[in-house]
């Protein structure tokens, strides 16, 4: 079923969805960036519940309650390992794991960082086109999903994210 994709420049905290998705290590262990943030705003049994269903292979995904915050569950997609580096393979596989949970959940809106960009030092323009892709290519398996949204930390990634993604929708 044909979704729509958003790109936005925010917090992803404050995301307009259901479910939204942090880029985590493989232990799902929540330090700064993005982990940092979801975990003071929901607080520490975001982080607990995580790590209570690791440690899982990096490109695998588990998922928590959003404890104070107003989503129905926090994703967290194993983007890295303990040496805290990432790749292509990763940030696609992480992605579709993800999806695969909202899909599970019956999830209709979902908001993701940039993987990787952050700790992992992934470049976000490379970013962008693996996770547009993963996205895209998506699309198909999904039944509950009706709604995308890539939630950028500054302008610069938003930039990136909607370039791309004018790109692939104008082929």
């Amino acid at each position: 079923m044909p979704y729509k994709i958003e790109i936005v420049e925010g917090d992803i905290t404050k995301a307009d969805v259901e479910a939204i998705v942090n880029a985590a290590n493989n232990e799902f262990w929540m330090g700064s960036g993005v982990a940092g943030a979801i975990k003071r705003a929901g607080g520490q049994i975001v982080e607990k519940e995580a790590m209570a269903k690791g440690p899982k292979m990096p490109g695998d995904a588990v998922y928590s309650t959003a404890g104070s915050l107003p989503y129905k569950v926090v994703i967290h997609a194993a983007v890295m390992g303990q040496n805290l580096k990432t790749d292509a393979r990763l940030i696609s596989k992480a992605t579709v794991a993800s999806l695969n949970i909202a899909e599970e959940l019956n999830i209709k809106s979902i908001a993701f960082p940039a993987f990787g960009t952050g700790v992992g030092r992934f470049p976000m323009q490379a970013c962008a086109f693996n996770m547009i892709n993963a996205v895209r290519g998506y699309e198909e398996k999904s039944k509950s999903l009706e709604r995308v949204q890539f939630c950028l930390f500054d302008s610069f990634g938003k930039a990136l994210f909607q370039n791309y993604l004018d790109e692939v929708e104008n082929r």
